[in-house]
């Protein structure tokens, strides 16, 4: 965990990565509750013997809209920031899906700032994350992650 005491500490990172965050599983029962509250129901998220049996993957996969809303979970097991009234989340540029998580396996976030703008209110921050997968090469998400933080 990296703790930032001052927002204005981020600054001089732009370029840099600036945290690695823990692992953290995404197993059958967070699938299904991603796969309930959005009305995706599609076999290859739900139904674990026919993903099994027909899937490429030989396994049931988190929704790629799932690994995408976990971004500020991930990213708040990698940094915290003191001093904060309020942290919004802002947007997303450019996020791509080139690999699928599957059922019980682990993520993590490695983060980049790409950019940071201090405003009157705080600051304006891109985050370039890599959503990694444990024991594989090729990541689950790439996706910049827009935030407005207020001190």
């Amino acid at each position: 965990m990296r703790i930032f005491p001052k927002l204005d500490d981020l600054s001089g990172l732009v370029g840099q990565e600036v945290a690695v965050g823990d692992w953290f599983e995404v197993d059958q029962q967070r699938i299904n509750g991603f796969a309930d509250a959005t009305n995706d129901q599609q076999w290859i998220h739900v139904d674990v013997e026919r993903a099994q049996a027909e899937s490429p993957f030989k396994s049931t996969i988190a929704h790629g809209f799932l690994t995408l809303s976990l971004l500020p979970f991930l990213l708040d097991r990698a940094m915290r920031f003191e001093g904060l009234r309020l942290v919004v989340n802002h947007g997303l540029t450019a996020v791509r899906f080139p690999a699928a998580v599957k059922a019980g396996s682990r993520v993590r976030a490695r983060i980049s700032l790409a950019e940071f703008k201090a405003t009157a209110a705080g600051a304006h921050v891109e985050w370039s994350v890599t959503v990694e997968r444990e024991n594989e090469i090729k990541p689950a998400c790439i996706a910049g992650l827009l935030i407005r933080f207020y001190t």
